[in-house]
């Protein structure tokens, strides 16, 4: 048994998730394999993903891996984030010129700066916010790369002991320190009894980085170049590196 793990956005989804990819995922899982979705988007946003492009899967990984689901929704692992970060890490987030956060906790929310943003029932500004228990993942974006890379610094330098921020494009995504989608297929990992050697993974932007470095991994090849180097093998798509990992197993 082999697992492939598979970033989303710009991977799997390059190009839309047409019946070849469907096709090439379930000869995956007809010869006895896994296929885990993992993303750094949320909960409600990857089980939206799973059900509106019904494409094979076995397991969906939220949250740059901090909350692993069967497709069913129903939660395997759930790390969470201590709930007393939750407004320093907004009021840092507001002071380098973020306008928003939005919070996936055990039901999601946004947090706006300014109180004339909020339109929705589930907007609020740090005045009024619902009581968050713990956080899995906090999500926010800047306008262009280069800001948030400096806003991804100034998290890691003051609150780098307890949180990860994992920039994604021009979007941050931010977890606990010890957890990354690397972190993340790993527990899936000891999960199924599965062995490292069982693990390849696909992906393309930065917030791959750690999973791409520590496995057996693809870069797409419309993926950004810093995963390009890091990776074992570049691929034009997911169809093509499952057919390519199939004629590895039949040899």
């Amino acid at each position: 048994m082999k697992i492939i793990g598979s970033d989303y956005d710009g991977t799997l989804n390059h190009n839309g998730i047409d019946d070849k990819k469907k096709k090439a995922i379930q000869s995956w899982r007809d010869a006895g394999n896994i296929f885990a979705l993992i993303s750094g988007r949320g909960i409600e946003s990857v089980l939206e993903i799973y059900k509106e492009k019904q494409f094979p899967c076995d397991y969906l990984i939220a949250d740059n891996g901090a909350v692993i689901m069967k497709t069913d929704g129903s939660i395997i692992s759930d790390v969470r984030c201590d709930a007393e970060l939750t407004v320093p890490l907004f009021k840092l987030l507001f002071k380098c010129g973020c306008r928003w956060g939005h919070i996936q906790t055990s039901f999601s929310c946004r947090i706006y700066d300014d109180a004339d943003d909020c339109e929705d029932d589930d907007e609020f500004t740090l005045e009024n916010m619902p009581d968050i228990p713990y956080f899995n993942q906090i999500s926010t974006e800047l306008p262009d790369f280069e800001t948030a890379a400096e806003v991804t610094a100034c998290i890691k330098e003051h609150f780098g002991k307890k949180l990860n921020p994992l920039q994604n494009g021009t979007c941050i995504d931010i977890v606990r320190a010890d957890m990354n989608k690397a972190k993340g297929l790993y527990i899936l990992m000891e999960h199924l009894g599965a062995n490292y050697d069982d693990i390849i993974v696909v992906g393309d932007n930065i917030n791959d980085r750690d999973m791409i470095k520590e496995f057996r991994s693809y870069a797409m090849e419309n993926g950004v170049d810093v995963i390009k180097e890091l990776a074992d093998y570049v691929t034009p798509g997911v169809a093509e590196l499952i057919s390519k990992e199939l004629a590895q197993q039949s040899i």
